[in-house]
Formats: structure tokens, sequence, C-alpha cells
């Protein structure tokens, strides 16, 4: 009986605001194997960095993002299109870590001066989706076998991409982050990490992690911290409660509202306005990171604590955790089916 009530909590948890009418089964747990060799996944091999001509070439490198580069805007723009379920594999972080580094390598490189992006704008093409966080049944199969190391390097995978999100890669660039639907857990803190947050209004934010004992470890406290002040951040992640993008956008954590659909369009029109007054602007994000830094040690020291805290989960917490993650495949298999 308190199994099916969990399962009916975390079904509520999705359904509350969210079409499930669309939506592969949950991979076990012994077995997350990368997608492209299929073989078990191996945090500490990291892939060799092969150097691309342009964003044709390095495009075709991708797995689980789309990417198109717009000359006239300056903007790159990268969908995630995952193919194992809408959450942050190893393989959506290699591909949006890669992005980053050419990104960076058209800055450093003068020949790949007509590919240098200004603006970096994350979406997503799952219906209802932007991203569901963390991989939970990863997390589940390393915690229950104690690899402190592997979920370690799960968790400062992600923490460098947040923070070289945060600090727009210490170039004359600005993130944004295009919210079309449900960003929860780790996919509200991939948000968070960008410097403008576009969000059209169906969109919903959360923070469940306190659902199974555990605390939101990629960087919503340090952003929110930001954005609000550390009480408020504080009792948002304690809350574990669904926020709409017009709540959001009250309290300052997001920049811009758009009405369903037209998430894109008022992606463009920011970018116009920002183009108008580059300058200043550009300036008011050196003076934001001046004002109030994001350092990389403090998402280090807290992706060391949420390692610490994720290790302590009893049987219970664990139980939780699976819950969860049947009801985000639940959800993924019938927009896959769809």
């Amino acid at each position: 009986m308190h199994n099916l009530r969990l399962a009916t909590a975390f079904e509520s948890f999705y359904s509350r605001n969210a079409n499930l009418s669309k939506s592969p089964t949950l991979l076990p747990v012994g077995d997350v194997k990368n997608a492209n060799s299929g073989q078990p996944l191996m945090w500490n091999n990291g892939a060799p960095y092969v150097e691309r001509r342009n964003w044709s070439e390095f495009a075709k490198s991708l797995t689980q993002t789309d990417i198109d580069f717009d000359p006239a805007l300056r903007t790159l723009w990268q969908f995630m299109v995952p193919k194992e379920r809408p959450s942050f594999t190893a393989d959506l972080i290699a591909d949006i870590t890669a992005t980053l580094d050419f990104v960076e390598s058209t800055w450093r490189r003068p020949a790949a001066e007509d590919d240098r992006a200004e603006f970096l704008v994350l979406g997503s093409r799952v219906p209802g989706i932007f991203n569901l966080g963390g991989d939970l049944p990863l997390f589940q199969r390393l915690i229950e076998t104690g690899d402190e190391a592997a979920l370690r390097e799960y968790a400062y995978a992600c923490v460098r991409g947040q923070y070289r999100l945060a600090v727009n890669l210490e170039l004359p660039l600005c993130t944004i982050a295009l919210v079309q639907g449900d960003a929860l857990g780790g996919g509200f803190e991939a948000a968070l990490a960008h410097s403008i947050i576009v969000a059209e209004r169906s969109a919903k934010f959360a923070l469940p992690e306190v659902l199974f004992n555990l605390f939101p470890g990629m960087g919503a406290y340090t952003f929110l911290a930001r954005r609000l002040d550390p009480a408020r951040a504080e009792r948002m992640i304690l809350s574990g409660r669904v926020f709409t993008a017009d709540e959001l956008s009250a309290m300052g954590v997001i920049d811009v509202v758009a009405e369903d659909g037209a998430g894109v369009e008022a992606v463009h029109d920011f970018i116009q306005q920002f183009r108008r007054s580059r300058r200043t602007r550009q300036s008011l994000l050196k003076v934001r990171q001046a004002s109030n830094p994001v350092r990389r040690q403090e998402l280090f020291r807290i992706a060391d604590l949420w390692v610490e805290n994720a290790l302590s989960l009893d049987r219970a917490d664990l139980r939780k955790m699976r819950h969860l993650a049947i009801a985000q495949d639940r959800r993924w298999s019938r927009i896959y089916a769809a």
C-alpha cells in the first residue's frame, strides 16, 4: 500500500500540470551503457577532442542534440533530442560539452571567425519536456554499488558545464535557455546556469530531489541564491513544489515569459534587443559576474556534498527514487510512442 501511495504521488507530481497522454521502458538499473558504443558507461574515459572545420561538419558528430547556426544573428541553437530518456545521460552531457568546446575553438582560430557564436541557445525538441534532470537509474546503480568515484565524476561533468555556461565561457557571448516544457531537477538547474531564461507560459519548474531525501547538487542553490536570496533559495529547494513560468517571472528567476508556441520568436526578439545595446548589455553580464561571481570551487564543493548525501540514502530513499524514475520513463514512453 505504501508503494502504491508513492507511485500515485509521483504520478500526481507529473500530472498536476502536465499532459501525460503522450510519453521506452525503464532501463535495468545495472545496465547503463553508452548509446554509441553499447559499452558500459565509463565516466573516466573521456573521448579525445577532434577538430572540426565548421558547424555543419561538427553537427554530424552529435547524437543527442540538433544544432543550427544562424550567421546573421551569430546565434547557435542547440536542441536536445534524447534517444534514451529526456534526462542528463552520459551521451547528452557529452554532446553539450563538445558543443561548448567547439564554440571556444571558433574564438581561438582566426580562420573560424565566420563561425563565432555570440548567443548560445539551449532548448528541447521533446514535446512538453525541456529536461527531467539527472539520470536516476544510473544514480541508483552507483549508490547501490557504493561507486563514489563514478558518482563524483558524473557530478563533476555536470558542474563543469554549469560553470562554463554561468560565466558565458568567459567570452563576449550570452547564454540563453529556451524552456518550452517541464524543467525538473537538473533540467531546472541547467536552465538556471544560463544568463537569460526564456520560458513559454505552460512550462513548469520543480526541484523534486527532496522527495527522496536528496538535494539538487548541480547548481540550484548557487544560481537561485543569486537570482533571489539564500533564504528563498532554500525554501524553494525544500518545498519540492511545481512552479509556473509566471510565478518564477514574478520572483525574478525567469527573464522572459512567452505565449505557448512563441518561445523561439521571443528569443529572436531578445537577441535583437540585446544587439541594439550590445556593449551595455555585455558589460552588465560582466558586472553581474564581478559583483556576485559564480565560483568554480563553490560548484565543485556542493557537488562533493551531493555525492556524500547520495551515498547516505537508505533503501526507502532509493525505492522512492526508483518510483520517480519509473514515472519519468512512463511519460517518456508515451511521447516516444506517439
